[in-house]
Parts: structure tokens; C-alpha cells; sequence
């Protein structure tokens, strides 16, 4: 694919009302810039820009958007500070955990600039709303931490005509690109489908260094400028990594693909990542009745709609066979500082990385749980053990993280 000349592309956002004194000296060392000025800054302070969460990518951009001079700043995010955000999610502090993050980070950006209008949208983005939500932008930043979400934003911004800017964060290491259909490819040719459930972990599952989240963030941040303003040469049809451990970045060409189907509605996302509903009696949802029953597997919420055994287990069915002392191992797979941290009665650490070489210690006599934080690595590790022979193994759907919100209270969350 060949990308128009610089001359050929058009700034984004037309230019708002002329700078009073007072923002152009705010702006001046922007506006020094070779190519930028007056026009482009005008532009900025015209331009509305929504930002899909307000985690650690969302902390990393919204302040810094604020700061350039973008007009009105729109967040997509739900969740509340927790102490275990504070490390990486730098427009949060201290005094904002239980606080709604939207909440937090309307003081931010106000502390930065009043002038600059934020809109908080304290929504569940999904395929009901992307598309009212999205018309009222310019452009997205999509800071998202799940497939799922990443490729509802990319549809939504396909239908609504609006470039996406995107970043991933995991570990050590992260990406950005633009996905703009009509002008370069999407997000789709370059990730035709996505990867299989389980297999990609979450930050909150592989870890995250925080620097990385400023650096991808920060490439977010300039993509956002130029294609407001038409400088430079935007990243369509190209990824940038960047590997902290190395200090190195590596850049990555694709193209629009014959073999990627058009988007013309948006679809369930859940269901094309590959992504089971959640368990019913989990974190408050469904059936909350389930109080009684034997403890062997397979006799209460544990048997599948066909009369089998089900592999996952439920914090309340958990919990139930916890109180009556029947035989049980429980098995908690995650490190030892999560550990640490919290763990449930009872429980003994193996973990995920050392699973495969102990798997004498896994019992073949008495029901076995396994547990992690969310869920994600005890599937993996159902997985493994059942590759291995093992006929007697379900995982905590949810993890320790549900259990807490649903049965424990007093066990920390991170």
C-alpha cells in the first residue's frame, strides 16, 4: 500500500476561534516549533477527542492531551482507584483510591488546564452505544486492556468514519499504530482475528513497568497531534514497538488485506474473542440460591446443562464446599508474592511456571481446585493438568478476585 504524500493529507480538525495572549504564551514553545504555530494550535483547541479508559495508557494521554491544548477531552471507564493502579496510573494518586477514576481524573486535567472541557462517560462501551458514543469525536485513543473492546472500537470507528490511535501495554514491552479506514488499513488487517482465550495475559496477570505505559502513551499522544493538525507523517499502515529491556525499537509495515471482510455492524465481541459469559452466581450476578447440596463435584452448580461435570467452579459453590471440610485440595497458582498478598484458608502455592514439574503433589483421589487472580492463568493451568491425565481438576472462575468481592471481603484485592 502506498501512503498519500504529506501534502495530500488534510488536518483532521478544522482551526477554532483565534489564541487570546494568554494561550499563546501557555502554547509558545509549541507553537515555536517548525510547521506548527498558530493554526495548528487552533486546531487543537477545536478538536474532541475520546479516550477509551483512564487505566494506565488513559493516565498516561488524557494529561498530556490536556497540556497540548486539546479542546475536549471525552474518557470511556467505570472502575474506581485501587492501590494496586497507583505504580503505573500516574494521574491517580493516594487520595483518589475508592474514588471513581473518571472523578480523579476530571480534577487532573482541571488542575492543568480549567479551560479544557472533559466529558466523562461513565459507560460499559459496547456494540449499543460505540456508535452514538463515537459521533460526537473527532478521533479515539483506545487504551483498552482486552481484545474484545479493541476490536469493538476499531468497528465502531470503521463505521463512524474516525481514526482510532491505539497503544498495548504487557510487561517490558508495548505497540502503537492508527487504525483509519478509508485512509490506510485497520486494526483487523492487521490482526485478522484475535488470539485464542487465555493465551495473551493482562497486565494484572504478566505485569506491566510503568515507563513503558509513558512511552507508549506518549507516541499515542504525538500520533493524536499530527493527524489533528496534518504535520508530520502519522503511523497508518506501520507499528512501532519498543522493548524497554533492550531500549530498542523495531517498526513493522502492513496493508490493507483482500482477506479481511468489510465491517458493516458491529457484532458480539465476547463471543468472537472467544470469551465465555460469566459464571452465573459470580460477583452478584444470576442465581444467588445455590446454598445447599452435596460436596462432591457435579451435584450443585458444577454439572453442565447436559448432566456432565463441569471444569469451572464458582466462588459461592467454592465457598460451600470450603465450610461443610469435605475433601478438597486447593490449589492456588499464582506467585509467591500474590500469595503473599492474599490467599484463600486452606490453600497450598504451586506455581503456574513450576506446575508441570509438580505434578505429584496434585492429588487424583479428592476433588481438585486450582485459582489465580482473575482466572485467566488457572484455566491454563486446568488445561495442563487435564493434558496430563487429570480427570478431577475445575479452576475458580473469577479468582481470588471474585471470591473477595463475593465472599471474603476482608481478603486484599490488587
Amino acid at each position: 500500500m502506498t501512503l498519500p504524500a504529506q501534502s495530500d493529507r488534510q488536518p483532521l480538525v478544522g482551526p477554532g476561534e483565534p489564541l487570546s495572549s494568554e494561550r499563546l504564551i501557555r502554547y509558545s514553545r509549541q507553537l515555536a516549533n517548525p510547521d506548527f504555530g498558530e493554526i495548528a494550535q487552533r486546531r487543537l483547541a477545536h478538536a474532541r477527542v475520546l479516550v477509551v479508559g483512564a487505566g494506565g495508557l488513559g493516565s498516561a494521554t488524557i494529561p498530556a492531551l490536556a497540556a497540548m491544548g486539546v479542546g475536549a477531552i471525552g474518557v470511556i471507564d467505570t472502575d474506581a482507584v485501587e492501590l494496586s493502579n497507583l505504580h503505573r496510573q500516574l494521574a491517580h494518586g493516594v487520595a483518589d483510591i475508592g474514588r471513581s477514576k473518571l472523578e480523579s481524573m476530571t480534577e487532573t486535567v482541571s488542575r492543568i488546564d480549567p479551560e479544557v472541557s472533559f466529558i466523562g462517560h461513565n459507560v460499559w462501551l459496547d456494540s449499543s452505544n460505540a456508535l452514538e458514543l463515537f459521533a460526537g469525536y473527532d478521533l479515539v485513543l483506545d487504551g483498552s486492556d482486552n481484545f474484545a473492546t479493541r476490536y469493538l472500537v476499531n468497528d465502531a470507528a470503521v463505521l463512524t468514519g474516525i481514526p482510532v490511535v491505539w497503544g498495548a501495554i504487557l510487561r517490558y514491552g508495548g505497540q502503537a499504530g492508527i487504525s483509519w479506514s478509508g485512509q490506510g488499513p485497520t486494526y483487523r488487517d492487521l490482526f485478522p482475528v484475535p488470539p485464542a482465550p487465555g493465551t495473551v495475559p493482562s497486565c494484572a496477570e504478566g505485569g506491566v513497568l510503568p515507563t513503558v505505559c509513558a512511552m507508549i502513551g506518549a507516541i499515542m499522544c504525538s500520533e493524536t497531534v499530527k493527524l489533528i493538525t496534518g504535520i508530520g507523517e502519522p503511523l497508518l499502515g506501520r507499528v512501532t514497538t519498543y522493548d524497554a529491556l533492550s531500549g530498542r525499537f523495531r517498526e513493522l509495515e502492513y496493508a490493507v488485506s483482500d482477506e479481511v471482510d468489510a465491517v458493516t455492524e458491529l457484532i458480539d465481541y465476547d463471543l468472537f474473542c472467544g470469551l465465555a459469559p460469566a459464571a452465573v452466581g459470580s460477583s452478584g450476578v444470576g442465581d444467588t440460591s445455590k446454598t445447599g447440596g452435596s460436596a462432591e463435584f457435579g451435584e450443585t452448580s458444577g454439572s453442565d446443562a447436559a448432566g456432565g461435570v463441569s471444569d469451572e467452579i464458582d466462588s459461592r459453590e467454592l465457598a460451600a464446599l470450603l465450610s461443610t471440610k469435605a475433601a478438597l485440595q486447593l490449589v492456588d497458582i499464582r506467585e509467591p508474592f500474590e500469595f503473599a498478598i492474599a490467599s484463600i484458608e486452606t490453600a497450598e502455592l504451586i506455581p503456574l511456571g513450576g506446575l508441570e514439574g509438580r505434578l505429584a503433589d496434585i492429588r487424583t483421589d479428592i476433588p481438585v481446585v486450582v485459582y489465580c487472580h482473575h482466572g485467566i492463568r488457572s484455566e491454563r493451568a486446568l488445561r495442563l493438568l487435564q493434558s496430563a491425565g487429570f480427570t478431577n481438576i475445575r479452576h475458580l472462575v473469577g479468582g481470588i478476585d471474585d471470591y473477595a468481592q463475593v465472599i471474603d471481603p476482608a481478603l486484599a484485592r490488587y
